[in-house]
């Protein structure tokens, strides 16, 4: 379960460097024709909305491995129920085998 939760936070932490360096490549570096107030004015949205846009993504990635782990969990107490089931049912047929039982 520890490498489960480590391995999620790998993949996250690769999505997100990822997409910093995709957002620092749509970045425009051609301010140089408008005014200096208006450049600044226009590089702090920009930088804002990128800053919105990178935390809406690494939210939607943890929820995304929330659920994957949940789904996961879900999975393995599923398995484990199966497992005593049929370990409960073979001791039916050994007694029935042995006459212990009718």
């Amino acid at each position: 379960m520890e490498a489960w939760s480590r391995r999620s936070l790998q993949i996250l932490l690769l999505f997100s460097s990822i997409s910093l360096q995709f957002f620092s490549g749509l970045s425009d570096d051609s301010s140089s024709s408008k005014k200096k107030v208006d450049s600044h004015a226009t590089s702090h949205s920009s930088t804002g909305t990128k800053v919105v846009i990178i935390c809406l993504a690494l939210v939607a990635v943890g929820l995304f491995s929330f659920f994957l782990f949940k789904l996961y969990q879900k999975k393995k107490r599923e398995e484990q129920y199966a497992r005593l089931l049929k370990l409960f049912e073979e001791d039916d047929e050994l007694e029935l085998e042995l006459g212990l039982r009718d």
